[in-house]
């Protein structure tokens, strides 16, 4: 019987997530807007997403599991008056914006996958749903919740009462909020009216993305792709949506206005959002040096199960702050529990879960799943009873395995071992002896040796490790 509860950002408290028809929930997680590199702090959200995937069915649940690719119409601003990301990140990188979207949009999975993140049911892409989206934007014109300028076509807040729910900010709040330097369409009626249907004119004229519609040639805002594809994939009302808390004020407030008053029932019944990432206590940005990777974290030499298990360990709707310390840390917590699992002897015949004490772990691993997705305390159930000595090891093993059902860390996988040449182990210790000498012209020497017979060093603190150079 499943009985989880999460916290419902638009009620303010705890709720049981129950399927509407009784048998499956209907889960849409927000994606990527696909215009950069995906980072840790996106990899820190769909990990819990992974964690929502899998957790349902864990419990009795079938799950259906949508995610969007935005790659159109996401705006640079807040008051659709920026650049849209897309165009602005073909520019930066020298590609079209069809190329952009699909390199990026694998640089994303490829993150993910590195971190055992179950592809969704579909990954639906906004430019594959162009009349679906359209469709929408012409229901909302017809009920008199849209209308058109010379620049686009907008949502008029003032016609959905309930706008502002999510949030708890009303229109005046979020009129006022709109900053007023930004130069906007003087066909706008409200400030904070948002954007269904840019029109190919003006500073959008030469807009490489773009459509014919009952408005004119052009493309569509960022809000409306999630509400047309949800409903085209999920219904009209969702059981369950998911995404960054920075998508409350906007993003999400939006979606919920413009569903509800095209479809005149609930959009959502369970709101669930995470907290933000920090780097060093600051925001990632590229300016200050701090915008990682999966690939950095792999050239620090931290397994990326490594990071999800770091990740797991503060709870979702809690600010986390990543450091290199904490997650070396981690690294070292990902090899222990590994070494701890590795020498446990496995019997198929009784790799059961019987005793009381190993049902209490069970329990407890559920109880904590239960309440609110409290991953630490599943991760810490994990611990404890690794080391519970009143348990046999044929029902450790058979804990592990039903608790990685949701955690995902691989925890009964083999790691593949790369074996390095001594003579690179030599090279490497040379270099190192040579960097505590001040001696920097032989140690680059040696690093130039080492990368000439196929291996790359990488320098962490006083520390080093070594891949080959595909790794």
């Amino acid at each position: 019987m499943n009985s989880m509860e999460l916290y419902n950002t638009i009620y303010r408290t705890k709720e049981k997530v129950t399927p509407q028809d009784g048998k499956t929930i209907s889960f849409y997680a927000c994606g990527p807007t696909v215009y950069d590199f995906s980072h840790i702090g996106h990899i820190r959200s769909c990990i819990y997403n992974d964690i929502l995937r899998r957790v349902f069915p864990y419990l009795g649940m079938q799950i259906k599991h949508i995610m969007n690719i935005t790659d159109v119409g996401h705006l640079s601003d807040d008051a659709d008056s920026g650049e849209d990301k897309m165009e602005k990140g073909a520019r930066k990188y020298g590609k079209t914006v069809w190329d952009l979207a699909q390199y990026y949009t694998d640089f994303f999975f490829m993150s993910m996958d590195a971190v055992n993140i179950l592809r969704p049911e579909i990954v639906c892409k906004a430019t594959d749903h162009i009349p679906e989206i359209i469709e929408l934007v012409k229901t909302l014109v017809a009920k008199g919740h849209a209308y058109e300028t010379k620049d686009a076509v907008y949502f008029d807040i003032t016609t959905f009462k309930e706008y502002g729910r999510l949030s708890g900010q009303k229109n005046d709040d979020k009129m006022e909020a709109v900053r007023k330097e930004v130069s906007v369409d003087p066909g706008k009626k409200h400030p904070a009216d948002f954007v269904l249907w840019f029109k190919r004119v003006g500073k959008f004229e030469n807009h490489t993305m773009h459509w014919d519609s009952p408005w004119g040639d052009g493309f569509p805002g960022w809000h409306i792709e999630c509400s047309a594809m949800s409903m085209k994939y999920l219904g009209k009302t969702i059981d369950l949506h998911t995404g960054g808390e920075d998508h409350i004020p906007l993003h999400h407030e939006n979606e919920i206005a413009q569903s509800e008053a095209a479809t005149g029932v609930p959009f959502v019944k369970h709101w669930v959002h995470f907290s933000f990432l920090q780097v060093n206590g600051q925001k990632m940005s590229k300016s200050l040096g701090n915008f990682y990777t999966i690939e950095d974290v792999k050239k620090h030499g931290i397994h990326p199960l490594a990071l999800r298990l770091l990740f797991l360990q503060t709870h979702y709707r809690q600010l986390m702050n990543f450091t290199w310390e904490a997650a070396e840390g981690a690294n070292e917590a990902y090899m222990r529990l590994k070494h701890l699992i590795s020498p446990l002897v496995r019997d198929i015949h009784k790799e059961k879960i019987e005793s009381v004490q190993a049902q209490k772990y069970n329990k407890l691993f559920v109880s904590a799943l239960n309440n609110d997705l409290q991953t630490p305390m599943a991760v810490a159930t994990l611990w404890t009873m690794l080391k519970d000595g009143q348990i046999p090891d044929y029902e450790k093993i058979a804990l592990v395995a039903d608790f990685d059902q949701v955690l995902g860390l691989d925890l009964l996988k083999e790691e593949k071992k790369t074996i390095i040449p001594q003579e690179i182990i030599d090279f490497a210790e040379q270099r190192k002896q040579a960097k505590e000498q001040k001696n920097y012209a032989k140690a680059d020497e040696l690093r130039k040796q080492i990368e000439e017979k196929g291996y790359r060093i990488e320098d962490i603190k006083d520390k080093y490790s070594i891949f080959p150079t595909n790794h």
